[in-house]
């Protein structure tokens, strides 16, 4: 398994523990990523006010791919979404297509539209598979509780990513993470948005939706929340001290990448995973699975 590595915005500037974890995984698990430096933003940021950038920005990305013979992995779902979104647009309208291209002409690029377009998680559940996991896993983690968080994006809209799950009964994170061998949490506010779409307008309204699930999962009984994008950690993690500050009490729920509990699982030191940058401090939940680790 080859792709190109889409790193997006937020990985690289806030979620650096994110990409430790995979690049660690992926090399362990014989998935290579290749780095392409003419990737750019994807477009996500600028959708809701100008459509045909973002249009252009993502088609640019998916030409740069093709130009490297690679399908692309994405780490955050607002990156999968958005070129997942344009990719299928330009393969199903030839006319749009050519109208994309008139204007990637402009600068020495064109896209025909043979590139695929995956979720890193996405991959490890139906490209790798559940099984061929379980096979590298060399230290389960019984004693943790987990509780998946899916986000807006992953799954939805159902048609773009060829109804690999249910969006409303959604299990492709929750199995992942039985993989690891920790128990699945259910809670109620499994379905909520993190808040991140409106968190630049409306942040109490943002911190409230976070703050709603943040207490749900705690209250569950979760040791930590997972996630598979950067920006709903923005909420759920970077953000955890402005909601507690807006709820009036102590959350401290760690917040973890899923890659760095499968990491775990596959035997690799925590600070080979980058639990040492995550904002809210996992060591209590690590000396679950390691009495004496350090992150």
């Amino acid at each position: 398994m080859k792709y190109a590595l889409f790193l997006g915005c937020t990985v690289p500037i806030r979620s650096q523990n994110y990409e430790v974890a995979v690049r660690a995984v992926a090399a362990r698990l014989g998935i290579e990523l290749v780095d392409v430096e003419d990737f750019s933003c994807c477009g996500f940021p600028v959708k809701s006010t100008n459509a045909q950038t973002t249009l252009l920005m993502a088609a640019r990305n998916l030409a740069v791919a093709e130009e490297q013979g690679l399908d692309v992995c994405c780490l955050c779902s607002a990156c999968s979404a958005v070129l997942t979104e344009t990719n299928l647009e330009l393969q199903q309208h030839p006319e749009l297509l050519r109208q994309v291209n008139r204007q990637l002409r402009k600068i020495k690029r064109q896209y025909r539209g043979s590139v695929k377009v995956k979720h890193f998680a996405r991959i490890l559940y139906e490209d790798y598979g559940l099984e061929d996991l379980r096979r590298h896993v060399t230290r389960p983690l019984t004693a943790l509780k987990l509780a998946p968080h899916y986000g807006c994006h992953f799954v939805r809209p159902k048609g773009n990513y060829d109804a690999f799950d249910d969006p409303e009964a959604a299990r492709s994170l929750d199995e992942l993470v039985a993989v690891t061998g920790a128990e699945v949490i259910r809670y109620e506010t499994k379905k909520y948005c993190c808040g991140g779409a409106i968190l630049g307008v409306e942040q109490t309204t943002a911190l409230g939706l976070s703050g709603l699930k943040l207490s749900d999962v705690r209250a569950a009984g979760a040791d930590a929340l997972i996630s598979i994008c950067p920006f709903c950690s923005v909420l759920y993690e970077d953000n955890q001290k402005k909601v507690e500050e807006q709820f009036q009490r102590e959350i401290a729920l760690p917040v973890f990448f899923y890659p760095q509990v499968l990491g775990l699982a596959m035997g690799y030191d925590p600070k080979d995973l980058g639990f040492r940058l995550n904002k809210v401090r996992p060591d209590e939940v690590l000396a679950k699975v390691l009495p004496a680790a350090v992150a």
